[in-house]
């Protein structure tokens, strides 16, 4: 994967003597950020950061509270008594190429400083920090080598600190350890409030910890115009980070999700956690383009990934959101029974085999990948909620599911059906059958799976993002990846990029999905163009856009909700969200009464060459144009909040001298989110790469555009 390889290696000797005594600087490749290190007075390791003189991260501490995991008794702090016994720089400048993505290749450009600390005594441990400095932003993370004083040890807590330059601007959703699934707040730092209980509503597992704290990503804009967002890389054997803010300093605190006993982490030397990533510029569409997160994973242990296909699917599941269908066979979800042989079918099962094969015809005829489809299993009758540990077996199909005929019957059309494993949060219970699963599946031509962890985690006191939780869905990765089976993940722990490590996992849920606009008070106007800049920073999300029937009471007549975008946006939302898995999540009806809005769902590309992030604000506005992989077509997409406006796109990417059809799907002129949000109109013009595109949006409105080369 790694090419053209330049290791500009330039190993620097530093004196100990001096770094105890002196900062030690280093500069990113462009030299506009700057990374301090030091020790205080106390012995407490330290950094700073800034970016084009301007201050981004202030005097901030780095350091661990650890205990033995033979005894529980304490070890020594990693907060002040360190010395440094040595430090060492050196840089690098590769590329590499994705197995897919928003671009075919990624440059890996860093200044780096390690730096080797320890303390005095008989029980000193040592540690390592280890910084990367890129050009949009920075990463550190820990080491700990082998060494002889100590081999196991639990980490109490991590408290590194992110001390900010001021009271900023925040997109935040509140600090939780069991779900990302909030409408995203914005407000000041010092504003943060999670007690709000908008926060707890339509939420299937929640476990609030501090008022004052929020998740990562953390997007931030300072008075002085710097984009600053606050993530991690590379999570793997190691819980979670949320952040504590320290209203008074504007600082922020790691807060890692503990387990059942209230410990974060169990490490073994050596160890190594996942990085800090601090994404930084003055331009917000440079916090869109960056690939630092990615950057700083490992390379693909998949070493042909020829199987790995990005997918644009249907599905039977959104049916059931909007109550036209049920999950479970009987039709109800409060059945006191979940034994499939003893109930009587209600004729709302969704997952028929009459149903399923009609999604499959409808993919076929209009040229989608794969089916979804969800409650085909028996144990949904009393799934939810229970803490039963052995409701599913992800291999006993319902009745009225015929498993060898679907399989006949999608192959005859080639097109894939992909399977749901619900666990209903019941993980051990899942990772006993996971080989079974996955041998049924491709028994029956299933190669790609989305899983589910809604609810409590069992083992009874773990949570969703703790460390247990962290290292099964990095198992699933693995295994599926045995079985050369693609991965999505939902209501797991946000993403850090271990899709590079990992690219049969093609995406996550973790956010708010558009299953809420279904049941719930929706997802706001501004959701859309906050996302990008939180959630997808550490990978892709299956978002399920695409719904054409944006008024559910069509439904039914006693809903009330709407989907709180126009349909111009819903397509748009094909571009700005970046995935290698995309579903078209309305029903097949609704679709054939639009079918010219349609076209560009089946047009878009789901994997690109190039992306240009034209012009962004977070939670305001975004236009971002991609290059579909392989062809010379593009395609662009620009969205807004609630509120109306232009945005304008300089097509200077296209290739010079050469014509392009550009097929517009816009907002009407009479369209709103909440007033005929459905109006549309599609134009056509001829443009090339001097053309500039003002495109009306409406409010919470969007529009998409297809660009085909004139041949």
């Amino acid at each position: 994967m790694l090419f053209k390889k330049v290791l500009l290696a330039a190993f620097v000797s530093l004196a100990v003597c001096s770094l105890q005594a002196q900062r030690t600087t280093l500069s990113s490749p462009d030299k506009n950020l700057q990374l301090a290190f030091w020790l205080n007075d106390k012995g407490t390791a330290m950094y700073e950061l800034s970016y084009k003189g301007k201050a981004v991260i202030l005097p901030s501490s780095l350091g661990f509270d650890l205990k033995k995991t033979y005894d529980d008794s304490p070890l020594p702090t990693l907060k002040e008594g360190l010395t440094v016994t040595s430090a060492t720089q050196t840089s690098n400048d590769t590329k590499w190429k994705p197995v897919w993505g928003d671009v075919k290749e990624i440059r890996d450009n860093y200044s780096q400083l390690s730096v080797s600390l320890s303390q005095k005594g008989d029980k000193a441990i040592q540690f390592n920090v280890i910084f990367k400095l890129f050009n949009d932003g920075l990463g550190f993370r820990f080491e700990f080598p082998e060494q002889k004083n100590i081999q196991h040890f639990i980490i109490k807590e991590e408290a590194t600190q992110f001390h900010l330059a001021g009271d900023h601007k925040a997109f935040w959703i509140p600090g939780d350890f069991d779900s990302n699934e909030f409408n995203p707040n914005t407000s000041k730092l010092s504003e943060v409030n999670s007690e709000d209980p908008k926060f707890a509503a339509n939420i299937y597992a929640h476990t609030f910890f501090d008022k004052n704290a929020t998740q990562t990503p953390l997007m931030m804009k300072s008075n002085d115009g710097l984009y600053i967002n606050i993530h991690e890389a590379a999570l793997v054997n190691y819980p979670a980070m949320n952040l504590l803010v320290d209203k008074s300093t504007n600082t922020l605190t790691s807060v890692l999700v503990p387990d059942a006993l209230g410990n974060r982490a169990y490490l073994q030397t050596p160890a190594k956690t996942p990085w800090r990533t601090i994404i930084v510029s003055d331009k917000a569409t440079d916090i869109l383009a960056s690939h630092t997160i990615l950057n700083l994973n490992d390379p693909s242990v998949i070493k042909d990934p020829s199987w790995i296909k990005p997918t644009k699917y249907v599905g039977v599941w959104w049916e059931m959101h909007i109550g036209k269908s049920t999950w479970d066979y009987a039709g109800s979800m409060n059945a006191t029974s979940f034994d499939a042989a003893g109930l009587k079918p209600t004729g709302k099962h969704g997952a028929t085999t009459a149903n399923v094969k009609r999604y499959i015809d409808f993919a076929a005829k209009h040229g989608f990948d794969g089916v979804l489809v969800e409650g085909w299993n028996t144990g949904w009758e009393d799934w939810f909620g229970q803490f039963k540990e052995n409701v599913f077996d992800f291999v006993t199909p319902y009745p009225d599911f015929d498993v060898k005929e679907l399989q006949r019957y999608a192959a005859s059309k080639k097109v894939k059906i992909i399977m749901h494993h619900e666990t209903s949060a019941s993980v051990s219970n899942y990772e006993r059958q996971m080989d079974t699963a996955y041998r049924f599946m491709k028994k029956f031509g299933y190669d790609a799976v989305k899983t589910g962890y809604v609810g409590h985690i069992i083992p009874r006191g773990e949570h969703h993002d703790g460390q247990w939780m962290v290292n099964h869905y990095v198992r699933v990765a693995k295994k599926t990846a045995d079985y050369k089976i693609m991965l999505d993940a939902h209501e797991p722990v946000r993403p850090t990029g271990l899709s590079r490590t990992y690219p049969n996992w093609l995406a996550c849920e973790a956010a708010r999905g558009m299953e809420f606009n279904a049941w719930s008070d929706g997802n706001r106007p501004e959701h859309d163009v906050i996302l990008p800049f939180t959630r997808f920073m550490g990978g892709p999300m299956d978002y399920t856009p695409g719904i054409f029937q944006l008024d559910l009471s069509y439904w039914d007549k006693n809903k009330k909700e709407t989907i709180h975008t126009t349909l111009a946006k819903q397509l748009a939302l094909y571009v700005t969200i970046c995935s290698p898995l995309q579903m078209a999540a309305d029903l097949p009806e609704s679709y054939e009464k639009k079918l010219d809005a349609f076209q560009f769902i089946k047009d878009v590309a789901v994997d690109w060459d190039d992306s240009k992030y034209l012009e962004a604000e977070p939670g305001d506005y975004i236009t971002v144009a991609r290059k579909a992989k392989g062809k010379e077509n593009w395609f662009l997409g620009a969205i807004t909040d609630e509120n109306a406006r232009t945005a304008t796109a300089d097509l200077g990417f296209l290739e010079p001298g050469k014509k392009y059809t550009a097929t517009i799907y816009a907002d009407a002129d009479d369209a709103s989110y909440d007033k005929n949000a459905a109006a549309y109109k599609i134009s056509k013009q001829v443009v090339d790469s001097k053309t500039v595109l003002s495109l009306k949006l409406a409010p919470g409105g969007g529009c998409a555009v297809s660009l085909v080369p004139i041949k």
